[in-house]
């Protein structure tokens, strides 16, 4: 991998064992704060360190920039994959974020996600999803977790609904059978997975309706029928998901209210079969 295709956190790592006692405190802080490169100026950056502006220049030129607003650009395009360590601030290890903040920014997160999603659009995703041949829930990562949640919620009114790829399993085996009376929920949170294009690309061939759910980084998907975005700004160095569990909590509700009978049917049934093998 040549320098220039190395990421700027990369780039710091590689140069720690290097350096001088200055540079080695700037590296550590960077290690933990890289985010702040993006943010502060040079000059803004030495004292955040407690280093001297000119150490900030030899380090920035031993990490192969030319100047210190190319180590910026670098940051901020960094900054975009979606890293945790890009959101954490020294100003966070001043003290813990109170509760009311974390609960406030969760409350502005669902507002702020459901203004740009309007009833139509989940009433039209819940009907489709209820008259898919079959419906595929995919993700990785964090988006895994969500993933299955979702899956697991829907079956209480959707019969045939699988989340892949299982533990173990690849993606071919399953991609093979979309067809395009088929409903795909595909999760891209950050960070996402160097093939997310490639996965997105095989569902608009395979014809299969897509439904995109993703936090407020990403543009919107042309391929996707239904691109929902969730916002998920937080206090602190994680990313907040209060705003995606909402999402799929009203998509499995709307899905259980349009099915009518036939969806409490489906849940009386599993209750009583509950009751009978006394599992819970």
């Amino acid at each position: 991998m040549s320098p220039k295709e190395r990421s700027f956190l990369t780039r710091v790592r590689q140069v720690l064992p290097e350096l001088h006692p200055a540079e080695r405190r700037l590296g550590d802080f960077l290690c933990d704060f890289p985010g702040e490169v993006a943010s502060y100026s040079a000059q803004e950056l030495a004292a955040l360190a407690h280093v001297s502006k000119a150490t900030v220049s030899r380090f920035i030129q031993r990490l192969g920039y030319e100047n210190y607003e190319e180590a910026r650009r670098h940051a901020r395009a960094d900054k975009q994959t979606g890293s945790r360590l890009f959101l954490a601030t020294s100003a966070d290890t001043a003290g813990e974020q109170s509760v009311t903040a974390h609960v406030a920014q969760g409350v502005a997160n669902i507002e702020a996600t459901f203004l740009a999603i309007s009833e139509t659009q989940i009433n039209a995703a819940s009907a489709a999803l209820l008259k898919a041949r079959k419906v595929w829930v995919i993700g990785f990562r964090a988006s895994h977790s969500f993933a299955t949640y979702l899956q697991w919620q829907l079956t209480q009114v959707i019969e045939n609904i699988s989340a892949i790829p299982g533990g173990g399993q690849t993606l071919g085996e399953h991609l093979v059978s979309f067809t395009p009376d088929d409903v795909v929920i595909v999760f891209g949170l950050r960070r996402r997975i160097a093939l997310m294009d490639a996965l997105i690309n095989q569902v608009e061939k395979s014809g299969a309706r897509l439904l995109y759910i993703t936090d407020e980084g990403v543009p919107f998907l042309s391929q996707a029928e239904w691109h929902f975005r969730c916002q998920t700004l937080a206090p602190g160095p994680l990313f907040n998901h209060v705003s995606v569990m909402a999402l799929c909590h009203l998509l499995t509700t709307r899905c259980i209210e349009t099915a009518g009978i036939s969806g409490r049917n489906r849940l009386r049934g599993i209750e009583a079969l509950n009751d009978a093998l006394e599992e819970l």
